[in-house]
């Protein structure tokens, strides 16, 4: 089967011929339909030091995908070939205290597809049968692809409630802009998108976001005390993973507001905890996955509802033989969301 690896420890990848992946009992063997590129995945292309700390080579990468289920584990029970079906990144182990109690997406030795094991930038996958959700009939194999990382935004805005508040998220990738949607249909007074690429902010005005902001254009943090009439901002919601960001984002709080923190730093941080945290008495919630399966149920309802677009978020689609031009197009950071077609 063609499949993309990750082979040497430099920049790019392989393109290679593999030999069909046998199923475990407690897998699935399924015919990848559509894969799309995230964040993670470049790390693992471009090889740095985030990849090199948690990587293991030779790695089949890529973890946000959908598929076909050709074959079951001898254990399996709810699955059967033919199934329609999206990944969950994260593989938990079943039996530590954080997966007993409903928190599985934090488990203590938690291995994550295309990170910890072989992932889906191929013809054919394993994916542990804990991992699979049934898509619903009307929600197509590239939609699937997407409802990993669209759970993400879905997870981190029902950590507060948006309805009437003024909601602003910094940055406008993908999870960037479902955020953004997702604050907006949930009753937000009003949704600000921060980014430092204009194609970005042209993809989130075109899905809806109420007000753009580039930081090369305005100074932020006197935008927002003129937007807010100097109230400041309810909910932040931090995506960039940039370090020079966070105290800039958090400078935009009201006090009493709620800090959502979504996106990864390369490092430690230094962040103004004294002044943007303690004396606001802001809350702050960290927020890593989907909770399973109850934000996988949300997400499934709200793209069901029709009222969220998730495929306009999607600018570029690729057979897995162009991977070096949809990487080099991933790694401009003036797209939506590319997806390989397989």
């Amino acid at each position: 089967m063609k499949a993309l690896i990750k082979d040497r420890p430099i920049r790019g990848a392989t393109l290679t011929d593999l030999p069909l992946p046998e199923v475990g009992e407690n897998d699935l063997l399924v015919k990848v339909k559509s894969a799309a590129i995230c964040g993670t995945d470049i790390h693992i292309y471009q090889w740095n030091e985030y990849a090199a700390s948690r990587i293991t080579l030779p790695l089949l990468f890529g973890h946000e995908y959908s598929a076909e289920v050709v074959e079951v584990g001898k254990n399996v029970k709810n699955f059967r070939p033919g199934d329609r079906v999206a990944a969950e990144t994260h593989v938990p182990c079943g039996h530590c205290f954080q997966c007993t109690t409903g928190l599985q997406h934090i488990c203590k030795d938690m291995k994550i597809l295309g990170v910890h094991m072989d992932g889906a930038f191929a013809e054919y996958a394993i994916l542990p049968a804990v991992c699979a959700w049934k898509l619903d009939p009307s929600i197509s194999y590239e939609i699937g692809a997407t409802m990993e990382p669209f759970g993400i935004a879905v997870h981190a805005l029902s950590k507060t409630k948006p309805a009437g508040k003024k909601v602003i998220v910094f940055g406008c990738g993908p999870i960037g802009i479902y955020a953004q949607m997702v604050a907006k249909l949930s009753g937000a007074e009003y949704v600000i998108g921060v980014d430092i690429s204009q194609e970005r902010l042209d993809l989130a005005k075109k899905m809806g976001t109420d007000i753009l902001l580039n930081p090369k254009e305005v100074h932020l943090v006197e935008e927002i005390e003129k937007i807010t009439k100097g109230f400041g901002m309810d909910i932040v919601v931090e995506l960039t993973g940039n370090k020079a960001v966070l105290n800039e984002a958090t400078k935009t709080l009201r006090r009493g507001g709620e800090i959502v923190l979504v996106g990864l730093f390369p490092g430690p941080v230094e962040w103004d905890v004294v002044n943007h945290v303690i004396y606001k008495e802001a809350t702050v919630y960290g927020v890593t996955g989907r909770i399973m399966w109850e934000t996988w149920w949300t997400a499934q309802s709200l793209i069901l509802s029709g009222k969220m677009d998730l495929a306009g978020v999607i600018t570029h689609r690729f057979p897995l033989e162009q991977y070096e031009k949809a990487f080099q197009l991933a790694e401009s950071a003036a797209t939506g969301k590319i997806i390989f077609k397989i």
